[in-house]
């Protein structure tokens, strides 16, 4: 630790520190541009000088220097710095002059007003006049794709966007050209950008260079009522706020939560706004002839409760899909338990993973955080860059720190290098038995971590195989004492908290695959099931809130609230309970999912015993008491890995495939929106990158 003295404060903080975060520390404010706490050190927008006494005579860019590098005083009194002194407000004010003579003065048509660095630190730092009346520079707009919207006349050469690209998303697609006045922020080529992250740089830019190409003109933010959420596209779980105004949601940005998301989102999760009002079921429909027509919500539940009424216990099922919450979950299974049947799954994907075997079998044990430890990484079976972008650059981060990262299943761009050991189950039965030099380096790692994908799990040898990798896990010294590093990576949010609900076949029961068979069922509830193929025969009721797949196989819809539009519990890959608040109401005579639920089950003569969402939690957290803690993850107990390895079976020696061919286009929502779309085509080839 260093001591040092800010504005007549004497503080101590680590030697490493920048002069910047040591003023933070000591409560002073210090205007930035350039410098980001999760990007290198640029140094080039100086407006961050403070003045250090003993040092240069002239202002210090205090993101640049280091507690380290400052001299003490002649007779070893601490170094003294000063945030507000004559020669400091005096270079802040030259500074932003120099960055405003060719700033455009378009604030009133800039998405970024209102919450724009460049405005505030205009009015805070700057003055009220302007001495220049030369012609200001023209830039040409760059298209770097269909999600960020370009207008370069407003940049200020700040690099986040160039850094964040490079260093976090892992793809090195944007940078500069030119010298001095002629300096650039392209692609160089001008086309679109590949990342699945590329839509951070909207907030990472602190002036209206980059912003929302979706979001362009539709609202301001003052307009917007902003909600803290979750993300549900993928099993991350990262923490979300949603924008809305009246009954439409206009964006969808990040919020910090180190333990999960850090404080980026993907663009699945940012964009995906515009199909939540597309393709919506918005009143109960009925098959009628073959056709689907309108009906009352008391005609839809006569028509299933007739068909409830005439079918035998063991002929009744529910499939649960990707985007339910825990609270649905729950309500369903208890309606399908009242009504004698044991056929119930949440798994359409057909992953064979039983929650009777423990929780450490199926949760991501290192948690998300914990993969900044780990020094050895082994994918089995999964593209993370796919399956959870948020958590690859995890893993990037890591792999930048000198993790070493190997991989058996299909090849892909993961944005960082790896060791390739194979395609296969042969090559995991190998590393298994101790072979090979990836092997021996699990061995000797301190905190080794196995991620087993949908790739492993999702085959008809899944369990076979998952009961393998944890075996390997076991082998190699993976599972020890104080660390568990075998995590399974899923990829639909609401699979952890259906297997901890138990949202599974009971004993003689169907699992979703037999279920989906001609003739398997007389009457079928999907629960927001879209994701599996319906052969004829059963009666199928559909709720959900888009008119997707398993609405078209329907015989009656029941319309549903989208994740925005509900509140309720989501649990991700890691076993982390969260929250989702309701930010908007769903459209027409849709309601909410247990609401729906509640009101079935009186009509199908099985009454639940709850009459609010409140009643429902309070049972659902009684039965599942770790439920109940929200932002914690109940820590699983390690001997599930022991049961999980002792299971084996026979496989199949066929390479591992990827669990998700087309990131974009994953769920219901996504298939709903235009934006994902276009980003689909682009990503297929469909569309040219380039810019026509």
């Amino acid at each position: 630790m260093a001591k040092l003295i800010v504005d007549g404060q004497e503080i101590e903080v680590p030697a490493e520190y920048t002069l910047l975060q040591a003023c933070e520390v000591a409560g002073a404010e210090i205007p930035r541009f350039c410098f980001h706490e999760r990007l290198s050190i640029a140094g080039n927008c100086r407006m961050c000088l403070v003045e250090v006494k003993g040092g240069p005579p002239k202002p210090t860019a205090s993101c640049a220097m280091a507690v380290r590098d400052l001299r003490p005083g002649p007779n070893g009194e601490p170094p003294v710095v000063l945030t507000k002194s004559p020669m400091v407000k005096k270079a802040r004010e030259g500074v932003m002059e120099f960055l405003l003579i060719n700033h455009p003065l378009d604030c009133p048509i800039c998405d970024q007003g209102g919450e724009c660095d460049l405005q505030d630190q205009a009015m805070a730092y700057g003055v009220d006049k302007n001495r220049y009346a030369e012609n200001k520079r023209a830039v040409e707009d760059k298209y770097i794709g269909p999600l960020v919207k370009t207008v370069m006349n407003r940049c200020i050469h700040c690099t986040r966007c160039v850094r964040f690209t490079t260093e976090v998303a892992g793809v090195s697609e944007l940078g500069a050209i030119g010298r001095g006045e002629d300096m650039e922020i392209t692609t160089y080529l001008e086309k679109a950008m590949s990342s699945e992250l590329q839509g951070n740089v909207i907030d990472l830019c602190p002036v209206g260079a980059l912003t929302s190409k979706p979001y362009e003109f539709h609202a301001r933010p003052w307009e917007l009522s902003k909600t803290e959420s979750v993300d549900v596209m993928d099993a991350v779980g990262s923490a979300i706020r949603i924008d809305a105004r009246g009954r439409e949601v206009l964006r969808i940005v990040p919020r910090t939560n180190e333990l999960v998301n850090e404080e980026w989102i993907s663009d699945k999760t940012r964009f995906i706004w515009d199909g939540l009002r597309t393709q919506r079921l918005d009143r109960p429909y009925l098959r009628v002839d073959g056709r689907l027509k309108p009906v009352t919500w008391q005609e839809a539940f006569a028509a299933i409760a007739t068909k409830v009424k005439a079918a035998k216990p063991e002929r009744i099922g529910a499939i649960a899909g990707d985007l339910a919450a825990v609270e649905e979950l729950f309500a369903l299974k208890d309606l399908i338990g009242k009504l004698g049947s044991k056929n119930l799954d949440a798994r359409q994907d057909g992953a064979k993973i039983d929650p009777a075997l423990g929780r450490a079998g199926y949760l991501f044990n290192p948690t998300i955080a914990g993969l900044e430890e780990a020094d050895a990484i082994l994918l089995v079976g999964t593209n993370p860059r796919k399956e959870a972008s948020v958590l690859n650059a995890r893993i990037r981060k890591r792999w930048l720190r000198g993790a070493k990262v190997g991989l058996i299943g299909e090849q892909a761009d993961l944005t960082y290098t790896y060791d390739y050991l194979g395609a296969g189950p042969d090559t995991l039965a190998d590393l298994a038995a101790g072979k090979g030099a990836f092997a021996d380096l699990l061995k000797g790692a301190t905190k080794p971590v196995i991620i087993v994908g949908g790739g492993v799990y999702a085959r008809t040898d899944g369990a076979a195989l998952l009961s393998l990798a944890a075996k390997a896990a076991q082998a190699l010294g993976v599972v020890k004492e104080g660390w568990n590093g075998f995590g399974v990576l899923h990829n639909a949010a609401s699979r952890v908290g259906a297997l901890d609900v138990g949202f599974v076949p009971g004993e003689g029961g169907l699992d979703a695959a037999g279920m989906a068979k001609a003739g398997a069922l007389d009457v079928l509830f999907l629960l927001g099931a879209d994701e599996i193929t319906i052969e004829p025969g059963a009666f199928v009721v559909y709720q959900g809130s888009h008119g997707d797949r398993g609405a078209h196989r329907a015989d009656v819809i029941l319309p549903a609230a989208a994740y925005p539009e509900r509140s309720g519990l989501f649990v991700n890959t890691e076993g982390r309970v969260q929250l989702a608040n309701r930010a908007a109401f769903p459209p027409g005579e849709a309601r909410e999912d247990w609401a729906i639920l509640r009101a079935l089950s009186e009509a199908v003569g099985a009454k639940l015993g709850y009459d609010s969402l409140a009643a429902l939690r309070k049972a659902l957290f009684a039965a599942i008491p770790h439920l109940g803690q929200i932002g914690q993850v109940a820590a699983a107990d390690v001997a599930g890995i022991s049961v999980l390895a002792n299971v084996g079976g026979d496989f199949d020696r066929a390479a591992f495939a990827a669990a998700i061919s087309d990131f974009y286009l994953t769920n219901p929502i996504a298939r709903a929106s235009a934006v994902m779309a276009q980003c689909s085509q682009l990503a297929s080839g469909a569309l040219p990158l380039a810019a026509e």
